[in-house]
C-alpha cells in the first residue's frame, strides 16, 4: 500500500519535520507496511499514528516482538514497562513511538533531516549521528502522547528515566545519578 504525499505547511516547520521523522520510524520498524515517500500520516492526541485509512497504530512498552521495543537495553525496557504500568494506574496511556534503531536507519533519519533543514548543523539539533545515537544502542526511547510525556517528565525519575533534550519532551533515557537526580537538560540533540 502506498500512502499519498502531503504538503508540509511552512508555519509548522521543525515540528512537522519531526512528526515526519517519527512516522518514518514507525513505518520502517514494521508498525505499518508502506512505501515511504514523504509525510504520510498524522499524529493523534493519544500519541498514536493515524493512517490514511483512519486506523491508529501504536507500540506498547510490552510489544517485545517488535525490534523497536524488544531490542531496547533490558534495564531501560524494564524501567519503561514499570513506568507505563504506574502511568496506567493514574489513567495515562503510554506508548513508544521510537525505541531501538539500526545504524542505517538512524543515518537515513539524519539524511532526511539534512534535506529538510538544509544543513547538518540544524539537522543535528533534532537527530543524532548513528555513532552518537542512544537509540542505536537501545538506550533511548521516545514516548508517545502529550499526557504520557508530561507524566513521565514529572514521574520518570522514580524509574530512573530522564528527559534528556529540552526540545524533545518525548525522549527519555536511564540517566539518574547516584542521588536519584536527572542531569540538566541539553538544549538539543546537538548538545
Amino acid at each position: 500500500m502506498v500512502y499519498p504525499r502531503t504538503a508540509v505547511p511552512v508555519r509548522f516547520g521543525a515540528k512537522r519535520v519531526m512528526i515526519g521523522v517519527i512516522m518514518r520510524i514507525a513505518l520502517v520498524l514494521g508498525i505499518v507496511g508502506a512505501v515511504v515517500t514523504g509525510p504520510l500520516v498524522t499524529p493523534t492526541a493519544a500519541g498514536g499514528i493515524r493512517l490514511v485509512d483512519n486506523t491508529v497504530q501504536m507500540l506498547s512498552p510490552f510489544d517485545v516482538d517488535n525490534p523497536a521495543v524488544g531490542q531496547l537495553d533490558p534495564r531501560l525496557l524494564a524501567a519503561v514497562q514499570q513506568a507505563a504500568t504506574a502511568a496506567a494506574a493514574d489513567g495515562v496511556a503510554m506508548t513508544i513511538t521510537s525505541g531501538w534503531r539500526s545504524a542505517a536507519f538512524q543515518q537515513q533519519l539524519l539524511d532526511d533531516a539534512v534535506a529538510s533543514y538544509g544543513s547538518l548543523a540544524v539537522a543535528r539539533q533534532y537527530v543524532q549521528t548513528p555513532e552518537h545515537s542512544r537509540h542505536v544502542l537501545g538506550q533511548a526511547v521516545d514516548i508517545g502522547g502529550a499526557p504520557a510525556d508530561q507524566w513521565l517528565v514529572a514521574n520518570g525519575v522514580r524509574f530512573g528515566l530522564c528527559q534528556i533534550y529540552a526540545n524533545e519532551v518525548w525522549h527519555f533515557e536511564l540517566a539518574v545519578d547516584a542521588a536519584g537526580n536527572c542531569p540538566p537538560l541539553s538544549a538539543t540533540a546537538a548538545g
